[in-house]
């Protein structure tokens, strides 16, 4: 048996430095008791903290060095404080993104449980952009799955330190001593010190190298559920997002794009633009050569007084384009490419018993293929950043980014000053689903800005990023399994093609990878996975669940036309398929798995898929009798860390498809806060009915020529069907919460549209005229 797995060394080292790619689950914990001074200077808080603990948990990328460039063990900069005012007020500094995924909110049970601290009393702070904080590129879900060991022990360390306080106050063992609802207390005298009054004295004490963490039994937050510390401020308006921030003085920018990638400007005529009332200048912008894949895209800004402005005149410009190369793309042929490149051998990446013998003396065989649609982020709000270079020569931006750090190296580099002279400030984001990873915007800020007297907002329009950003692929997949004279599957073949990631990066770049196609679970002994070639013609980016949105909706989809050809129960099918319960080590010959973590504390265990679809089935009714014209189908898959199944009950009229209730199950290992995991799963509904039954980004003569909601349409709010989340209670470790409700979903319904019909469902978005 081989197994190939995608290496990160076929991306280029600069970004892999960028994005963190090959980066390992382990880290060098450090914790120290920081001078109120060294933690003022490096984050947002006010003064008062009298007592300051910092973290530094460095994530080690493979062949780096221990610590990351400008990082030594004699000055170490932190990137995860704790701060205890003398009021008793506690602030920890967020370094992640937020983008509704409600990190915050688990950093602050997670830190108040082990800390004994009053939830109410623990405020959060927004880290910038800079690496005292260690990684901060957000998104595979991993915010609460790597920081979590971190969170909990920096509380507990400060509650260690705060029962040390106390004992050395009252001159008494800690033995003695005990935490209570944010406070001490001596338990033979019944005396309490408060957190704040203990705050000095803790700030003159070192630090406990291994702190007790606590048993999950004394937990009073953790695994309960809790609202989000933002939802009063996003409700009521007083959020700050990209384009929500205003400075004295500040510009507002748009920018006129090429419409087909790696286009250039024949002509260009600006009179009618600068005769826009507002309109202060036009100038060309160049095309930004930075990191591979965050190049901006070039073409010529207009900068006004305000944002309609800026875009009137944009209207006005008479710009003749050449398109390039890339104007031989449409949507409509490229799926013949596609088509053809999965109707031959392609790449082997796992290779395991005699496939094509299997299949020689199978009773039968059964082989389908599949397609689905090229498909926009369309978060709701798109990019904006405001840049404002100073006459000093520092800059400070204003950034709706998932990877700050990064987009400050981009921008530093672009406006032509060290990176130390910029401060990046993240705010909130209305989503992002992978988009604001994906920098571009940022060194195209920058770019204007070095233009602009003053700070700019650059905004881009639903249009823009629509038509310029980043795309999830369409793909092409053929499936084929052989059946023995007793029914049972013994041969597997899963062949997908599609443009690659890796396109973006590396130019040239023809495979994209079988994550998510890979690492199936099935316990068939001859199964092979490989990918064919593609070129790419737009730039491709992660969506969210990334490569196993397609291969996920290709596995869950043909195993119900298996079910289906075979006169099998959908849900009896899943489980025969997977086997008995067992953990998966084999594929993974080097310790880690499909996403790099440690096969030895994340092991794959089969039997967490099975109890997903049980639970799923039981929850949903599964086999009770439905009117005509109705049908439930299932599907399950292992992403991310996290194992999810989802039961769709949906009926067919015509050619409309109407999805009336879905059950979801997840195991995500331990839960911080479930309250975010059902809203991560019922995202997971509405996202993923989107894209199947309307997701379809289309292109002509190379240009993209969707630009909205009309055209990108979302699910509606008359359409979202009852849904019900089902958490498995676990004690492993946190795994994936955003993206693994992805793969599933869309075959669980294209599946019930199976069995109302008898018809399968082959292509996506569905279509059935």
């Amino acid at each position: 048996m081989s197994y190939v797995e995608i290496d990160p060394g076929a991306f280029p080292p600069e970004v892999r430095a960028l994005y963190g790619i090959g980066a390992s689950e382990e880290a060098a914990v450090t914790l120290s008791n920081c001078s109120r001074r060294g933690f003022l200077k490096t984050t947002a808080l006010a003064a008062g903290s009298v007592f300051v603990l910092g973290i530094t948990s460095v994530r080690r990328a493979e062949g780096a060095a221990a610590l990351p460039e400008g990082l030594t063990d004699a000055a170490f900069r932190p990137n995860v404080f704790v701060a205890l005012d003398a009021d008793g007020t506690v602030w920890l500094v967020n370094s992640r993104a937020e983008m509704g995924q409600g990190t915050k909110t688990g950093m602050i049970a997670t830190l108040a449980d082990e800390m004994d601290a009053d939830w109410a009393r623990v405020r959060p702070v927004q880290a910038e952009g800079h690496e005292r904080y260690g990684p901060q590129s957000t998104g595979g879900s991993t915010s609460v799955r790597l920081y979590w060991q971190d969170w909990r022990k920096a509380g507990a360390t400060a509650r260690a330190m705060l029962v040390s306080a106390a004992a050395a106050t009252w001159a008494v063992s800690e033995a003695e001593c005990e935490t209570v609802m944010h406070a001490v207390r001596h338990r033979p005298t019944g005396r309490v010190l408060g957190y704040g009054e203990l705050a000095a004295k803790a700030a003159t004490l070192p630090v406990p190298t291994e702190p007790r963490l606590k048993d999950r039994s004394e937990w009073r937050y953790i695994g309960k559920p809790l609202h989000g510390v933002d939802n009063r401020a996003i409700a009521s308006g007083k959020a700050v997002f990209g384009a929500d921030v205003r400075l004295p003085g500040m510009k507002y920018a748009v920018v006129a794009r090429p419409p087909v990638l790696g286009g250039s400007a024949r002509s260009f005529d600006d009179s009618a633009a600068r005769a826009v009332p507002g309109v202060v200048d036009v100038f060309e912008l160049p095309r930004y050569q930075g990191a591979p894949g965050n190049q901006a895209l070039g073409g010529f800004a207009v900068v006004a007084t305000n944002t309609w402005a800026a875009m009137k005149g944009r209207d006005a410009l008479r710009i003749v384009w050449d398109p390039g190369p890339n104007a031989v793309y449409s949507s409509d042929t490229y799926k013949d490419v596609l088509l053809e490149s999965v109707a031959k051998p392609g790449r082997v990446e796992r290779d395991q018993g005699d496939v094509d013998a299997a299949f020689a003396g199978a009773a039968r065989t059964v082989e389908a293929t599949y397609t689905t649609a090229m498909l926009s982020h369309a978060q709701l709000e798109p990019p904006a950043t405001v840049a404002w270079l100073k006459p000093d020569g520092s800059a400070e931006m204003w950034c709706s980014t998932q990877n700050p750090q990064s987009a400050r190296t981009l921008a530093a580099e672009a406006f032509g000053i060290p990176k130390e002279s910029l401060t990046l400030h993240m705010t909130l984001m209305g989503g992002a689903f992978g988009r604001k990873g994906l920098l571009d915007f940022a060194p195209e800020a920058a770019l204007v800005a070095k233009r602009v007297d003053g700070p700019v907002c650059v905004q881009w329009t639903r249009e823009d990023d629509m038509r310029h950003g980043y795309y999830h692929p369409p793909a092409a997949q053929y499936l084929k399994a052989g059946i023995d004279a007793g029914g049972k599957v013994t041969a597997w073949l899963h062949r997908s093609s599609y443009p690659a990631i890796g396109a973006t990066f590396t130019e040239g770049e023809l495979y994209g990878g079988t994550q998510g196609s890979k690492e199936v679970l099935f316990a068939v002994p001859n199964l092979r996975v490989e990918n064919g070639p593609a070129p790419a013609h737009v730039r491709i980016g992660w969506l969210r669940s990334v490569m196993a949105v397609h291969h996920g909706f290709g596995i869950g989809a043909f195993v119900g036309e298996l079910a289906h050809a075979l006169g099998k129960d959908q849900v009896e099918m899943w489980l025969e398929l997977l086997g008995p319960d067992r953990t998966v080590t084999e594929l993974f010959t080097n310790g880690r798995g499909p996403y790099g973590e440690p096969i030895a504390t994340h092991p794959i265990d089969s039997g967490r898929m099975r109890r997903v679809i049980e639970l799923a089935a039981e929850m949903a009714g599964w086999g009770r009798r439905l009117p005509a014209g109705h049908g439930m189908g299932v599907a399950a898959h292992y992403s991310f860390w996290g194992y999810a199944a989802f039961v769709v009950h949906a009926s067919v009229e015509g050619t409309r498809v109407r999805v009336h209730r879905v059950d979801a199950s997840i195991d995500c290992g331990t839960v911080v806060n479930p309250d975010r995991v059902r809203a991560q799963q019922e995202g997971a509904v509405v996202f993923s009915l989107s894209h199947a039954l309307y997701g379809e980004v289309l292109a002509r003569d190379g240009a993209v020529t969707t630009g909205n909601y009309d055209e990108f349409r979302l699910l509606a709010l008359k359409d979202t069907p009852e849904t019900h989340v089902h958490i498995v209670e676990s004690t492993a470790p946190p795994g994936g919460v955003g993206e693994p409700g992805i793969p599933p979903m869309m075959p669980a319904l294209t599946n019930a549209v199976l069995a109302a019909t008898g018809r399968p469902v082959r292509e996506l978005p569905i279509r059935l005229g």
